[in-house]
């Protein structure tokens, strides 16, 4: 079986992530699998960059050029629209006339216009695709947030000025993308439960098969190292409590470092100097001075080695966000056997059990999120804590767990193309 991974970036978000693990799970279990990026940064055998061209880069530009125009030249929302107007045929490729399934994943940005989606489902071709955020059944938007248009059909959008109108930018999406999905079978996959009934309630994708299965770790890589040597590489103070805060862009509003900051206060006042901040991510010393308890900005990291020596070297990882599918870091953090602390939003429940392995604490509600730091450090017993976490990861996020269940999905999207031939 040859499976044929299609993501944007090659290293860079939570989707490139989820996409490279899968793709080392699969080869891992006797499935050979590539990735195809817009633009390859490695030298891995099992990845392949688009042919260079001076257009890859147009279309991304094209595509922003006409979003800027229909938000009145506006900045606030450019990067969270993507309406997938520009990309590449990739049916000529010999990477994808070898596959035997096209697994899309994270495909904006320039890499697949919808045209280009259209003649990949009309190549023949069996089609999964992996969901990371709700764009697939929304028309414009990766973040619903409130808004429940796609549930009958998107207009009078929230991210266009003066909330859009009937015939906004949002609503022509949605027709070309009712164009491009109608009458076609993808079989789709969702990280998370949560965003598995979003995605079955959405008017996109009425009858297409929807199901959910976790992204995979790799804890070979990800396991827990010694805290106090961590630490010391670092540069990380050994006679405190340290919070960790993971985020690819720490400014990003979206990841609720402002809910993390109050709690923050709230806990400087019965802890004083005995608690600190880990952050990592790009834009950390511009939060810095926000926090009343020292702040230890460690920048932004790839490296899976230094990863996992900075998950280990903290106390509690915590994650505000406001809107999530299923986070890497909360995966990463618990594969290290380091507890969780996160609000009740997306897929976070699924992943911290509360109380168990960490605490669920209520959205949007800073002073819960410090008493379930509070639990974390100073209720819960630390080793009882860590090995839920590691039994949860093992159980539920391992790779050959993971492969299986792709491997079935694989096989039935097989099985439907030979029966209808």
């Amino acid at each position: 079986m040859r499976i044929l991974i299609v993501n944007t970036n090659e290293k860079t978000g939570g989707a490139a992530v989820a996409a490279n693990r899968l793709m080392e799970a699969l080869n891992n279990h006797g499935v050979k699998a590539k990735m195809l990026v817009s633009e390859k940064q490695t030298d891995r055998l099992t990845v392949v960059g688009l042919p260079p061209s001076l257009r890859l880069r147009w279309h991304f530009l094209w595509e922003r050029l006409v979003i800027f125009f229909h938000t009145h030249f506006s900045r606030e929302h450019l990067f969270e629209i993507d309406i997938a107007n520009t990309g590449t045929d990739i049916t000529r490729l010999p990477e994808f006339r070898e596959a035997d399934v096209i697994h899309l994943h994270w495909i904006n940005q320039g890499m697949l216009s919808l045209s280009d989606i259209r003649k990949i489902l009309r190549s023949g071709k069996p089609v999964v695709w992996t969901m990371h955020d709700i764009w697939p059944a929304t028309a414009i938007c990766h973040l619903t947030l409130q808004c429940k248009n796609y549930k009958s059909r998107c207009h009078h959008c929230r991210l266009l000025p003066g909330g859009g109108s009937a015939n906004d930018l949002s609503a022509s999406t949605w027709r070309r993308k009712e164009q491009t999905l109608r009458d076609q079978n993808i079989f789709f996959v969702a990280c998370s439960r949560w965003l598995a009934g979003e995605a079955k309630s959405s008017a996109l994708l009425r009858g297409q098969k929807i199901t959910c299965i976790p992204n995979p770790i790799d804890t070979r890589i990800y396991h827990p190292r010694e805290k106090a040597e961590a630490r010391r590489a670092y540069g990380l103070p050994a006679d405190k409590k340290l919070l960790l805060f993971v985020a690819q862009r720490a400014t990003n509003q979206n990841k609720g470092m402002d809910y993390l900051v109050e709690a923050c206060k709230t806990l400087a006042i019965t802890h004083g100097d005995s608690l600190g901040v880990i952050i990592l991510g790009g834009h950390a010393d511009e939060v810095s001075s926000s926090f009343t308890l020292p702040v230890y900005p460690l920048g932004y990291v790839t490296s899976d080695d230094e990863l996992t020596k900075i998950y280990s070297a903290a106390d509690v990882f915590v994650l505000p966000s406001l809107s999530e599918n299923l986070p890497n870091t909360i995966m990463e953090a618990m594969a290290c056997g380091v507890p969780c602390v996160g609000f009740n939003v997306g897929g976070i429940p699924e992943e911290i059990d509360h109380l168990q392995n960490g605490y669920v604490a209520q959205y949007r509600d800073a002073a819960d999120l410090a008493r379930g730091i509070e639990w974390v450090l100073g209720e819960a017993h630390a080793d009882d804590l860590r090995q839920q976490c590691l039994r949860k990861v093992a159980h539920t996020y391992s790779q050959s767990a993971i492969a299986l269940r792709y491997v079935e999905v694989y096989n039935q999207v097989l099985a439907l193309k030979h029966y209808k031939l």
